[in-house]
């Protein structure tokens, strides 16, 4: 299959779509602002009711005539240009893919994934999904979600800033013991290379003794880092000591005393003077066991962030002014920046992952999982905000599948499309194939968008044999309207035929050197638009598509593990205080009355009324319309684990969904040579 990199595969066929959309384009953003005059967003209202004296009702009696009027002026022109576009997307290719080559920054944060030679430990993958609705302005309103273009580029920065964190973990001998060595914390200090988790897990089986006491807060006078007595963790001379390549602590070349003292104020590690004095980060004076320890917070994990500084945008085409960042959230501060200093040492920002009865480590996070891999969005119709988000992700994301989906006639039965699939799929690795199918039982308002599934072939390595280690990606969002289970099921259907027929059509052995490909993973990822705890969507959960793919927070039909929660927010909410940015909408779905107040729940007979009018069930943890699917059945003896699940709550205020990931560890089963 060949990759489209272009709308069309003719230069004149794009300048005759660019045409016929300039023609439409300012009746379509006069008739946009006109529907979003008239439904005002509950934050909007707050403002309005805190300010009486606010000029908004007297720029909606201005505006709205006169936005009619032009609108009116704007019809023949947008008649013209439509006759000519509709029949251009026949020619249309269903999706776009572009293909980033990272920078030199970009290269050392790591954002394209390596397809060095498989072994035989295997590798760990990351998955994510994500409904970031991202409707035109006026019908994002109704969900109660406004400024899609801006929402676009901060979902975009939020993302990357959270992927692009270093994963790094230090591994304890014992639950008592959780000094930290002299490797792991020389490693801090100066910057781990980005690997998989598997990577970077210790091996067993080499004898060593772990250190009774912790290198840094050590009861000696003298600073354990500093010293040059056998008893140093990292040696002061020679040309082994990570700190001080040199052999000399006062060095110019050292990555830690930069300024060439340390108790100078430039020094990342000693900036209030003397290193043993109680304001210094690391040589404090509290135990090696406080919560005030930055490098025991939370005894196992430190994470250390370094995101790419954004540059400026060159925005091009019709759109709207930006703003500030905080408009978004009501007043709350983006959360687009991480740490800028990989020398400087900070807690772990996430809660701290607890194990189920079922051995799958999960977790509520403020932050997308670092090394994330791939990432399927939902809901990216919007042309403009699908251009801004893409801009953003190629940040960290070197390939990319955007704009699927079929417009007008084409492909979807004889229903007219105005909207696309709404489907995105970002990517570390190389795409190597991809095929895109469009749901043809659509109803009601769905029916307008030309909702589908993409399958997606990846390489993620090369065996010892020269064979391609390969993996399969479907990406999907379901029919939305409640009460259609039959149009779901029969979704779903096509979903696994077409599936199959892909993995068929791509599993050929590759021309070169004639070898099958290896499959790593075969996952499924999207918004299903059903929960596996309602009552009313009994014949999706009985669907035979849970039988060929595994769903990590299910039990069985109607039973979620109790670890699982729900994924659709309470629109009402959105800007309330309580859950205005990620660190505080995570402390809320923690808590059971905190996700009773800003979860949707699956339907129950058993409702009581809270304290905000809205019905809310008894017992459970929300509608989890959210998943992401795994099949146990890929390559022979390979064996396929779940690492970690998490619920992520990065995208608070830009979105009414929670975002899902799933770390996914592959192995062979043979041993290493």
């Amino acid at each position: 299959m060949v990759l489209h990199t272009s709308p069309y595969s003719s230069a004149f066929l794009r300048c005759l779509t660019s045409l016929s959309w300039g023609f439409i384009f300012p009746c379509y953003w006069l008739l946009d602002r006109l529907l979003a005059s008239c439904v005002a967003t509950s934050l909007e209202k707050r403002r309005r009711s805190q300010d009486p004296c606010s000029f908004v009702t007297l720029y909606v009696l201005v505006s709205t005539p006169l936005y009619l009027l032009l609108l009116l002026a704007s019809l023949p022109f947008a008649l013209l240009g439509f006759l000519l576009w509709a029949p251009l997307q026949a020619a249309r290719h269903p999706y776009l893919y572009t293909h980033r080559r990272p920078n030199k920054h970009q290269a050392e944060q790591g954002g394209a994934a390596s397809l060095a030679d498989w072994r035989p430990q295997g590798r760990s993958f990351c998955f994510g999904s994500a409904n970031v609705c991202l409707l035109p302005d006026s019908l994002a309103r109704f969900n109660n979600l406004s400024e899609t273009q801006r929402r676009a580029r901060e979902v975009g920065k939020r993302i990357r800033n959270g992927a692009s964190r270093p994963q790094i973990k230090i591994y304890i001998d014992s639950p008592t013991n959780t000094s930290i060595s002299a490797v792991s914390f020389s490693s801090l200090v100066t910057g781990f290379p980005r690997t998989s988790s598997l990577d970077q897990r210790p091996d067993n089986t080499a004898e060593s003794e772990p250190l009774t006491e912790c290198p840094v807060h050590n009861a000696s006078a003298d600073c354990p880092i500093h010293t040059a007595g056998a008893d140093c963790p990292i040696p002061t001379a020679g040309d082994d000591c990570r700190i001080h390549p040199t052999g000399d602590q006062s060095s110019s070349d050292c990555p830690v005393h930069v300024a060439g003292g340390e108790n100078t104020p430039e020094c990342p590690l000693h900036t209030a003077g003397a290193y043993n004095s109680s304001d210094c980060r690391v040589h404090t004076t509290v135990a090696q066991n406080s919560p005030d320890c930055p490098l025991h917070a939370s005894g196992v994990q430190i994470s250390i962030s370094a995101p790419e500084p954004d540059a400026p945008e060159a925005e091009t085409g019709n759109h709207q002014g930006e703003g500030d960042g905080e408009s978004l959230t009501g007043g709350v501060p983006s959360n687009n920046t991480l740490s800028h200093r990989t020398s400087m040492f900070k807690k772990h920002s996430g809660r701290k992952r607890r194990q189920g009865d079922d051995g799958i480590d999960h977790e509520i996070s403020a932050f997308f999982p670092a090394n994330l891999d791939f990432l399927c969005l939902q809901e990216v119709f919007d042309h403009r905000a699908t251009s801004r988000l893409r801009r953003q992700l190629h940040h960290y994301f070197p390939y990319i599948l955007s704009d699927v989906g079929r417009y007008a006639w084409k492909g979807c039965c004889s229903r007219f499309k105005f909207l696309n699939s709404g489907v995105m799929l970002v990517s570390r690795y190389p795409i190597l194939d991809a095929h895109y199918e469009c749901y043809p039982n659509g109803r009601g308002e769905d029916a307008l968008a030309a909702k589908g599934a993409l399958f997606v072939k990846v390489q993620v390595g090369t065996s010892h044999q020269e064979q391609r280690v390969v993996g399969y990606l479907t990406c999907t969002h379901l029919h939305a309207i409640e009460g259609d289970a039959a149009v779901r099921c029969e979704q779903l259907d096509l979903l696994l035929e077409w599936g199959t027929d892909f993995r068929k059509a791509t599993s050929r052995p590759s021309e070169e050197k004639g070898l099958e490909d290896q499959v790593a993973f075969d996952v499924v990822l999207g918004d299903l638009n059903f929960d596996n705890c309602s009552s009313e969507d009994k014949l999706e959960q009985q669907h035979s598509l849970f039988t060929q793919y595994k769903d990590p927070c299910r039990l069985g039909p109607g039973e979620d593990k109790p670890w699982a929660l729900g994924t659709l927010l309470d629109t009402s909410g959105l800007y309330d205080e309580e859950v205005s940015s990620p660190e505080s909408l995570q402390k809320v779905m923690e808590n059971e009355e905190g996700r009773k107040e800003y979860l949707v729940f699956p339907t129950n007979k058993n409702h009581c009324p809270n304290q905000k009018g809205r019905k809310i069930p008894l017992k459970g943890n929300g509608r989890r319309i959210d998943y992401i699917l795994y099949s146990e059945a890929v390559q022979q003896d390979w064996k396929v684990d779940i690492e970690e699940f998490s619920f992520i709550t990065q995208l608070a205020g830009l979105t009414d969904h929670l975002s899902v990931a799933m770390r996914l560890a592959v192995s062979t089963g043979e041993e290493e040579p």
